[in-house]
Protein backbone atom coordinates (compact mmCIF):
# COMPACT_ATOMS: atom_id res chain seq x y z
CA UNK A 1 0.00 0.00 0.00
CA UNK A 2 1.28 3.59 -0.74
CA UNK A 3 2.44 6.15 2.05
CA UNK A 4 -1.11 7.56 3.20
CA UNK A 5 0.59 10.51 4.64
CA UNK A 6 1.63 11.23 0.91
CA UNK A 7 -1.66 10.39 -0.09
CA UNK A 8 -3.41 12.45 2.55
CA UNK A 9 -1.28 15.56 1.58
CA UNK A 10 -1.81 15.34 -2.01
CA UNK A 11 -5.59 14.68 -1.45
CA UNK A 12 -6.03 18.07 0.53
CA UNK A 13 -4.29 19.62 -2.64
CA UNK A 14 -6.83 18.01 -4.91
CA UNK A 15 -9.34 19.00 -2.45
CA UNK A 16 -10.29 22.59 -4.70
CA UNK A 17 -11.16 20.52 -7.72
CA UNK A 18 -13.19 17.93 -6.43
CA UNK A 19 -14.30 18.08 -2.92
CA UNK A 20 -13.90 20.88 -0.17
CA UNK A 21 -12.18 18.37 2.62
CA UNK A 22 -11.00 20.36 4.87
CA UNK A 23 -14.30 21.41 5.95
CA UNK A 24 -17.07 19.36 8.56
CA UNK A 25 -18.02 16.11 7.27
CA UNK A 26 -21.59 17.42 7.76
CA UNK A 27 -20.51 20.12 5.09
CA UNK A 28 -19.38 17.40 2.49
CA UNK A 29 -22.93 17.32 0.10
CA UNK A 30 -22.48 20.96 -0.36
CA UNK A 31 -19.10 21.70 -1.24
CA UNK A 32 -18.64 19.09 -3.30
CA UNK A 33 -21.46 20.00 -5.96
CA UNK A 34 -19.26 22.89 -6.40
CA UNK A 35 -16.20 20.93 -7.66
CA UNK A 36 -15.02 21.42 -10.69
CA UNK A 37 -14.83 18.88 -13.52
CA UNK A 38 -17.71 16.45 -11.60
CA UNK A 39 -19.47 14.26 -14.49
CA UNK A 40 -22.60 15.22 -14.90
CA UNK A 41 -24.35 11.96 -15.14
CA UNK A 42 -24.02 8.91 -13.50
CA UNK A 43 -22.28 6.19 -15.75
CA UNK A 44 -24.58 2.87 -15.61
CA UNK A 45 -22.26 -0.65 -16.83
CA UNK A 46 -23.71 -3.96 -16.16
CA UNK A 47 -21.39 -6.94 -18.35
CA UNK A 48 -24.08 -9.24 -18.55
CA UNK A 49 -21.21 -11.89 -18.37
CA UNK A 50 -20.22 -10.99 -15.12
CA UNK A 51 -23.70 -11.35 -13.54
CA UNK A 52 -23.27 -14.53 -11.46
CA UNK A 53 -19.91 -13.19 -10.17
CA UNK A 54 -22.14 -9.97 -9.17
CA UNK A 55 -24.95 -11.47 -7.52
CA UNK A 56 -22.58 -13.41 -4.96
CA UNK A 57 -20.99 -10.26 -4.72
CA UNK A 58 -24.00 -8.69 -3.66
CA UNK A 59 -24.75 -11.16 -1.46
CA UNK A 60 -21.77 -10.95 0.46
CA UNK A 61 -22.31 -6.85 0.64
CA UNK A 62 -25.63 -7.53 2.21
CA UNK A 63 -25.85 -10.27 4.27
CA UNK A 64 -21.67 -10.92 4.95
CA UNK A 65 -18.90 -8.96 5.37
CA UNK A 66 -15.45 -7.56 3.43
CA UNK A 67 -11.94 -7.58 5.39
CA UNK A 68 -9.10 -6.29 3.41
CA UNK A 69 -6.38 -8.43 3.89
CA UNK A 70 -2.82 -9.10 3.20
CA UNK A 71 -1.08 -12.27 4.73
CA UNK A 72 0.89 -12.41 7.96
CA UNK A 73 3.97 -14.27 6.97
CA UNK A 74 4.19 -11.77 3.15
CA UNK A 75 6.41 -8.89 4.58
CA UNK A 76 9.03 -6.77 2.63
CA UNK A 77 12.59 -7.83 3.89
CA UNK A 78 15.33 -5.19 2.49
CA UNK A 79 13.07 -4.32 -0.38
CA UNK A 80 12.05 -8.12 -1.28
CA UNK A 81 8.69 -9.65 -0.36
CA UNK A 82 8.88 -12.80 1.05
CA UNK A 83 6.45 -15.65 0.48
CA UNK A 84 3.11 -16.19 2.05
CA UNK A 85 3.09 -20.19 3.32
CA UNK A 86 -0.34 -21.81 2.78
CA UNK A 87 0.08 -22.74 6.57
CA UNK A 88 0.01 -19.22 7.73
CA UNK A 89 -2.76 -18.15 5.24
CA UNK A 90 -4.87 -20.97 7.07
CA UNK A 91 -4.06 -19.61 10.45
CA UNK A 92 -4.85 -15.80 9.41
CA UNK A 93 -8.42 -16.99 7.85
CA UNK A 94 -9.60 -19.21 10.57
CA UNK A 95 -8.60 -16.24 12.40
CA UNK A 96 -11.14 -13.87 10.46
CA UNK A 97 -13.75 -16.10 9.07
CA UNK A 98 -16.34 -15.85 12.59
CA UNK A 99 -16.38 -12.09 11.11
CA UNK A 100 -15.73 -12.29 7.60
CA UNK A 101 -16.89 -14.09 4.61
CA UNK A 102 -15.55 -12.12 1.70
CA UNK A 103 -11.72 -11.07 0.96
CA UNK A 104 -10.43 -8.25 -0.38
CA UNK A 105 -6.46 -9.08 -1.85
CA UNK A 106 -3.49 -6.61 -3.00
CA UNK A 107 -1.02 -9.25 -4.40
CA UNK A 108 -1.72 -12.39 -6.64
CA UNK A 109 1.87 -13.81 -6.48
CA UNK A 110 4.23 -14.88 -3.81
CA UNK A 111 2.03 -17.12 -2.08
CA UNK A 112 -0.93 -14.71 -2.48
CA UNK A 113 -2.24 -17.67 -5.38
CA UNK A 114 -3.61 -20.05 -2.65
CA UNK A 115 -5.55 -17.68 -0.77
CA UNK A 116 -8.57 -18.41 -3.02
CA UNK A 117 -8.31 -22.44 -2.32
CA UNK A 118 -8.32 -22.19 1.37
CA UNK A 119 -10.52 -19.73 1.84
CA UNK A 120 -13.00 -21.55 -0.12
CA UNK A 121 -12.19 -24.47 2.41
CA UNK A 122 -13.02 -21.89 5.10
CA UNK A 123 -16.54 -21.09 4.07
CA UNK A 124 -15.87 -17.79 2.60
CA UNK A 125 -17.95 -16.92 -0.31
CA UNK A 126 -16.02 -14.28 -2.42
CA UNK A 127 -12.60 -12.68 -2.79
CA UNK A 128 -11.90 -10.04 -4.87
CA UNK A 129 -8.05 -10.36 -6.11
CA UNK A 130 -6.13 -7.49 -6.22
CA UNK A 131 -3.24 -7.57 -8.80
CA UNK A 132 -0.68 -4.68 -7.52
CA UNK A 133 1.57 -4.26 -10.82
CA UNK A 134 -1.24 -5.39 -13.31
CA UNK A 135 0.75 -4.40 -16.09
CA UNK A 136 3.45 -7.40 -14.57
CA UNK A 137 2.28 -9.90 -16.95
CA UNK A 138 3.20 -12.59 -14.32
CA UNK A 139 1.04 -11.13 -11.86
CA UNK A 140 -1.77 -10.36 -14.20
CA UNK A 141 -1.77 -13.99 -15.68
CA UNK A 142 -1.20 -15.37 -11.42
CA UNK A 143 -4.48 -13.28 -11.03
CA UNK A 144 -6.21 -14.75 -14.05
CA UNK A 145 -4.88 -18.27 -13.21
CA UNK A 146 -6.54 -18.31 -9.90
CA UNK A 147 -10.02 -16.76 -10.97
CA UNK A 148 -10.25 -19.64 -13.43
CA UNK A 149 -9.29 -22.30 -11.06
CA UNK A 150 -11.87 -21.18 -8.49
CA UNK A 151 -14.63 -19.56 -10.05
CA UNK A 152 -16.79 -20.09 -7.33
CA UNK A 153 -15.33 -18.04 -4.46
CA UNK A 154 -13.53 -15.49 -7.02
CA UNK A 155 -15.99 -12.73 -7.89
CA UNK A 156 -13.61 -9.85 -9.05
CA UNK A 157 -10.15 -8.70 -9.86
CA UNK A 158 -8.95 -5.21 -8.80
CA UNK A 159 -6.38 -3.91 -11.13
CA UNK A 160 -3.78 -2.10 -8.99
CA UNK A 161 -4.18 0.06 -6.32
CA UNK A 162 -4.13 3.80 -6.71
CA UNK A 163 -2.31 4.11 -10.06
CA UNK A 164 -3.68 6.74 -11.14
CA UNK A 165 -3.41 8.90 -8.09
CA UNK A 166 0.39 8.16 -7.94
CA UNK A 167 0.45 8.64 -11.35
CA UNK A 168 1.63 5.39 -12.36
CA UNK A 169 -0.67 5.11 -14.95
CA UNK A 170 -3.61 6.92 -16.53
CA UNK A 171 -7.72 6.62 -16.45
CA UNK A 172 -7.14 5.33 -20.40
CA UNK A 173 -4.55 2.95 -19.44
CA UNK A 174 -6.54 1.70 -16.97
CA UNK A 175 -9.32 1.25 -19.04
CA UNK A 176 -7.58 -0.72 -21.82
CA UNK A 177 -6.64 -3.13 -19.84
CA UNK A 178 -10.21 -3.51 -18.05
CA UNK A 179 -11.29 -3.90 -21.51
CA UNK A 180 -8.35 -6.45 -22.31
CA UNK A 181 -9.13 -8.81 -18.73
CA UNK A 182 -12.92 -8.72 -19.19
CA UNK A 183 -11.64 -10.11 -22.87
CA UNK A 184 -9.71 -13.40 -20.96
CA UNK A 185 -12.05 -13.43 -17.89
CA UNK A 186 -15.75 -12.35 -18.84
CA UNK A 187 -17.31 -14.36 -16.10
CA UNK A 188 -15.28 -12.55 -13.47
CA UNK A 189 -16.35 -8.83 -12.24
CA UNK A 190 -13.58 -6.22 -12.82
CA UNK A 191 -12.69 -3.33 -10.93
CA UNK A 192 -9.56 -0.77 -9.71
CA UNK A 193 -9.09 0.92 -6.50
CA UNK A 194 -8.52 4.85 -6.26
CA UNK A 195 -8.84 7.00 -3.37
CA UNK A 196 -12.55 8.62 -3.72
CA UNK A 197 -11.93 12.27 -5.08
CA UNK A 198 -10.12 10.56 -8.06
CA UNK A 199 -13.34 9.39 -9.35
CA UNK A 200 -15.87 13.10 -9.40
CA UNK A 201 -13.79 14.22 -12.06
CA UNK A 202 -15.55 13.59 -15.68
CA UNK A 203 -11.81 12.32 -16.72
CA UNK A 204 -12.54 8.82 -14.67
CA UNK A 205 -15.94 8.52 -16.93
CA UNK A 206 -14.07 6.65 -19.59
CA UNK A 207 -12.56 3.58 -16.49
CA UNK A 208 -15.94 4.12 -14.71
CA UNK A 209 -17.61 2.91 -18.26
CA UNK A 210 -15.24 -0.25 -18.12
CA UNK A 211 -15.69 -1.14 -14.20
CA UNK A 212 -18.39 -3.76 -12.72
CA UNK A 213 -17.61 -1.97 -9.54
CA UNK A 214 -16.29 0.68 -7.99
CA UNK A 215 -13.98 -0.18 -5.40
CA UNK A 216 -12.88 3.02 -3.45
CA UNK A 217 -10.43 4.55 -0.52
CA UNK A 218 -12.07 6.98 1.71
CA UNK A 219 -9.83 7.66 5.09
CA UNK A 220 -11.58 10.76 7.18
CA UNK A 221 -8.13 10.14 9.54
CA UNK A 222 -6.33 11.99 7.13
CA UNK A 223 -8.62 14.92 7.26
CA UNK A 224 -7.22 17.98 9.32
CA UNK A 225 -10.36 17.69 11.69
CA UNK A 226 -9.96 14.17 12.31
CA UNK A 227 -8.26 14.25 15.29
CA UNK A 228 -10.57 16.81 17.37
CA UNK A 229 -13.98 15.29 15.93
CA UNK A 230 -16.30 12.90 17.26
CA UNK A 231 -16.71 9.08 15.54
CA UNK A 232 -20.09 10.60 14.25
CA UNK A 233 -18.09 13.11 12.17
CA UNK A 234 -15.74 10.95 10.79
CA UNK A 235 -18.33 8.18 9.69
CA UNK A 236 -20.61 10.67 8.10
CA UNK A 237 -17.60 11.92 6.24
CA UNK A 238 -17.55 8.11 4.40
CA UNK A 239 -21.40 8.25 4.23
CA UNK A 240 -21.48 11.42 2.24
CA UNK A 241 -18.40 10.14 0.26
CA UNK A 242 -20.21 7.52 -1.21
CA UNK A 243 -23.68 9.75 -1.49
CA UNK A 244 -21.38 11.36 -4.10
CA UNK A 245 -19.92 8.84 -5.97
CA UNK A 246 -23.51 7.76 -6.79
CA UNK A 247 -23.20 11.21 -8.80
CA UNK A 248 -21.08 9.73 -11.19
CA UNK A 249 -21.21 5.95 -10.85
CA UNK A 250 -24.47 3.62 -10.15
CA UNK A 251 -22.80 0.67 -9.62
CA UNK A 252 -21.83 -1.34 -6.61
CA UNK A 253 -19.58 0.64 -4.33
CA UNK A 254 -17.56 -0.92 -2.00
CA UNK A 255 -15.41 1.18 0.21
CA UNK A 256 -12.60 -1.12 0.06
CA UNK A 257 -9.85 0.62 2.79
CA UNK A 258 -11.41 2.99 5.76
CA UNK A 259 -10.45 2.61 9.16
CA UNK A 260 -8.49 4.04 11.92
CA UNK A 261 -4.93 3.01 13.14
CA UNK A 262 -4.24 1.71 16.79
CA UNK A 263 -0.82 3.78 17.56
CA UNK A 264 1.06 5.96 18.00
CA UNK A 265 -1.48 7.31 20.75
CA UNK A 266 0.13 11.17 20.25
CA UNK A 267 -1.45 11.05 16.83
CA UNK A 268 -4.75 10.21 18.38
CA UNK A 269 -4.55 6.59 17.18
CA UNK A 270 -6.12 4.38 19.48
CA UNK A 271 -7.47 0.56 19.68
CA UNK A 272 -10.00 2.40 21.54
CA UNK A 273 -10.93 5.27 18.56
CA UNK A 274 -10.78 2.47 16.24
CA UNK A 275 -13.46 0.27 17.35
CA UNK A 276 -16.08 2.98 18.17
CA UNK A 277 -15.00 4.22 14.50
CA UNK A 278 -16.22 0.82 13.27
CA UNK A 279 -19.14 0.74 15.32
CA UNK A 280 -20.45 4.52 14.71
CA UNK A 281 -19.67 3.45 11.07
CA UNK A 282 -21.54 0.46 10.99
CA UNK A 283 -24.57 2.45 12.47
CA UNK A 284 -24.26 5.25 9.79
CA UNK A 285 -23.57 2.79 6.88
CA UNK A 286 -25.70 -0.44 6.68
CA UNK A 287 -24.72 -3.09 4.25
CA UNK A 288 -26.60 -3.22 1.10
CA UNK A 289 -26.42 -4.88 -2.14
CA UNK A 290 -25.27 -1.57 -3.91
CA UNK A 291 -23.27 -0.11 -1.66
CA UNK A 292 -21.00 -1.68 1.72
CA UNK A 293 -17.78 -0.97 3.40
CA UNK A 294 -14.72 -3.14 3.75
CA UNK A 295 -12.90 -3.31 7.06
CA UNK A 296 -9.09 -1.95 6.87
CA UNK A 297 -7.48 -3.61 7.72
CA UNK A 298 -7.10 -7.56 9.20
CA UNK A 299 -4.11 -7.84 10.58
CA UNK A 300 -1.39 -5.11 11.46
CA UNK A 301 1.92 -5.15 9.65
CA UNK A 302 5.29 -3.96 11.75
CA UNK A 303 7.22 -3.59 7.77
CA UNK A 304 4.64 -1.15 6.73
CA UNK A 305 6.19 1.47 9.05
CA UNK A 306 8.84 2.74 6.62
CA UNK A 307 8.16 4.72 3.40
CA UNK A 308 7.52 1.73 0.83
CA UNK A 309 9.54 3.63 -2.06
CA UNK A 310 12.30 3.77 0.35
CA UNK A 311 15.63 2.06 -0.80
CA UNK A 312 16.86 -0.35 0.89
CA UNK A 313 20.10 0.51 0.78
CA UNK A 314 19.99 3.56 2.12
CA UNK A 315 18.25 2.97 5.20
CA UNK A 316 19.26 6.21 7.00
CA UNK A 317 16.95 7.55 3.89
CA UNK A 318 13.22 5.47 5.08
CA UNK A 319 10.58 7.61 6.54
CA UNK A 320 9.34 6.34 9.63
CA UNK A 321 5.57 6.45 9.22
CA UNK A 322 4.68 4.33 12.39
CA UNK A 323 0.64 4.39 11.99
CA UNK A 324 1.41 2.14 9.21
CA UNK A 325 2.03 -0.26 11.10
CA UNK A 326 -1.01 -0.58 13.40
CA UNK A 327 -4.25 -0.41 10.76
CA UNK A 328 -5.09 -4.53 11.95
CA UNK A 329 -8.01 -5.15 13.57
CA UNK A 330 -5.63 -8.30 14.79
CA UNK A 331 -2.13 -7.30 15.80
CA UNK A 332 0.36 -9.28 13.69
CA UNK A 333 0.21 -12.36 15.78
CA UNK A 334 -3.37 -12.65 15.31
CA UNK A 335 -4.92 -11.16 18.69
CA UNK A 336 -7.78 -9.58 18.23
CA UNK A 337 -8.08 -5.65 19.28
CA UNK A 338 -10.82 -4.24 21.14
CA UNK A 339 -12.72 -3.96 18.04
CA UNK A 340 -12.89 -6.98 17.10
CA UNK A 341 -15.49 -7.36 19.82
CA UNK A 342 -17.97 -4.93 18.16
CA UNK A 343 -17.51 -6.49 14.82
CA UNK A 344 -20.53 -9.12 14.77
CA UNK A 345 -20.41 -12.48 14.49
CA UNK A 346 -21.76 -13.88 10.71
CA UNK A 347 -24.53 -16.41 11.21
CA UNK A 348 -23.50 -19.93 10.47
CA UNK A 349 -20.09 -18.95 10.88
CA UNK A 350 -17.56 -21.11 13.19
CA UNK A 351 -16.40 -20.02 16.01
Amino acid sequence: MPDRRRVATRVALASSAALALHVSAAEVPASASAGAGVASRAVCTRTPTAARALDRFGQVMLHGRFVAYSPTSLQMVDGQPTRADPASIRADLQVLRPHFDGLITYGSVNGAQAIPAIAASLGFRAVIIGVWDPYDPSQLDAAIGAARAHPDIVTGISLGNELVFTKRHSFTDLAALAVSVRRRLPAIAVSTTEPFHMFYGSEAAVLLHQMDFMLVNVHPVFQPWFRRAPDHNAAEFVVNVVTKLTDVYCGPILVKEVGVPTAPPEGGFTPERQASFFAELLTQFPPARERSFAYFAAFDAPWRAFDEIADPAHASSAVMHPEEAHWGLFDERRRPKPAVARVPMLEGAPR
